[in-house]
């Protein structure tokens, strides 16, 4: 249970957010874009201060047996502060979606309808192990005219307090509310449970993280959640497909950052073409350190390999390893992706326009692919600036959410005198 001084504190910080995200709702673009200036001034110049937190974080993580996917996540450096900090010149750049007239017209009684954009208000995050989510859902929530209380989890709680006293500060600076961006990690797990019950004084919340905890936001949260899921993300080589693009592509979407949601899980080869492109694929992502478990039919190419089962094509790895199967055409590729995936990215390698508009259509996913590596499903790599998350469910928002997606509508109505007969 949560004891009542916590309570009441927590309760006084939502209240200070909710208050925070009225100055925000009516906060012209060139204000917010001054202080997400100073917040990306406040990254790149704050690595004194940053660093020394992130390192005690990353020594604890290890001390605690944390995964290798979830230390790299954790890890901040010079080069990802400053890639932290450009992501917030870019959200700055993009266009303010406050306001936006998503439609409108005239009624025959000459009632002008507009239907605009509007901030949600005030926005919940529940995340794990990734301070970069720190900066980047509180550049996109005031960006959007939304104030933003944050639970990022103990891995990171002293790295995330360094980042959220610079982001108040920025804020400040700037002439907006410090309160807009908050922190509840002191409060622990209590925290978390408390955010998920505070509607009311949260409009909508949003998970990031390992199956589990998302799970558990979506079961036990009486604020709205927007989903984001696991990655469990398939890759197809079709028939048809060229060689040297597939070779490519798999070790991409596997190894250039094996850590996010984003990265390739699993591999699926038409039998047609097993023979003839699963060696040279195999040995390209052996040499790049990863282990690799197959099918009975990958297994009869390569013996060696241990056998992949149901269990590994559900896992979403995070780290060098992956699961490959072998099936029969473009249909046992739909048919293992519906049981299998999480619904994040699929990609198919094809020089069949035929095959990549059926799985253009057919794959159920958040983002499906043609030809390219699964790696490009990202906010940033979307020309968002940054991204809350991906979501995974079908209500309003689906993919890297970026600024529209952190809005919802109201219709404003004009008239001269009009009444209803």
């Amino acid at each position: 249970m949560t004891d009542t001084a916590t309570t009441l504190t927590l309760v006084a910080r939502l209240e200070a957010a909710r208050e925070a995200s009225r100055a925000l709702a009516i906060a012209d673009s060139a204000a917010k874009d001054a202080a997400l200036e100073a917040i990306a001034v406040a990254v790149e110049t704050g690595a004194a201060r940053i660093l020394p937190a992130n390192e005690l974080d990353l020594a604890n993580g290890r001390e605690n047996g944390l995964s290798t996917g979830l230390i790299d996540r954790l890890r901040l450096d010079e080069a990802r502060l400053g890639g932290l900090a450009a992501a917030v010149r870019q959200i700055a750049a993009l266009p303010d979606p406050v306001g936006e007239v998503v439609r409108g017209r005239k009624l025959p009684n000459g009632l002008q309808l507009s239907q605009v954009r509007v901030p949600f208000g005030v926005i919940g995050a529940i995340y794990e192990a990734r301070p970069n989510v720190t900066i980047d859902i509180a550049a996109l929530a005031l960006k959007s005219g939304n104030a933003v209380v944050l639970r990022g989890g103990s891995a990171a709680e002293n790295t995330n307090r360094e980042l959220v006293a610079l982001l108040q500060g920025a804020l400040a600076s700037a002439g907006l509310p410090a309160d807009a961006v908050q922190t509840i990690d002191e409060f622990g797990r209590e925290g978390a449970t408390e955010l998920m019950r505070a509607r009311g004084w949260v409009d909508v919340l949003v998970p990031r993280g390992s199956a589990q905890l998302i799970d558990t936001v979506v079961r036990e949260s009486t604020v709205p959640v927007i989903e984001t899921g696991a990655g469990v993300v398939h890759v197809f080589l079709d028939e048809s497909a060229e060689l040297d693009m597939a070779r490519d592509i798999v070790v991409n979407a596997k190894v250039q950052r094996p850590s996010v949601c984003n990265a390739l899980e699993t591999l699926l080869v038409d039998v047609r073409a097993a023979e003839r492109l699963l060696p040279p694929v195999l040995d390209a992502l052996a040499a790049e350190g990863v282990t690799v478990k197959g099918d009975e039919r990958v297994r009869a190419i390569r013996p060696e390999l241990a056998a992949a089962t149901d269990e590994d094509f559900a896992t979403e790895h995070m780290a060098l390893e992956m699961s490959v199967a072998v099936v029969d055409d473009l249909d046992g590729a739909l048919a293992h992706i519906r049981r299998f995936s999480t619904h994040h990215t699929e990609s198919i390698v094809t020089n069949d326009v035929a095959r990549a508009e059926r799985f253009l259509a057919e794959v159920d996913s958040a983002v499906v692919m043609v030809n390219t590596s699964t790696r490009f499903t990202d906010g940033g790599e979307f020309g968002f600036g940054a991204e809350v998350g991906i979501s995974t469910q079908k209500l309003h928002a689906r993919g890297p959410m970026g600024l529209p997606e952190l809005t919802s509508t109201k219709w404003l109505v004009r008239g001269h005198g009009q009444v209803r007969g």
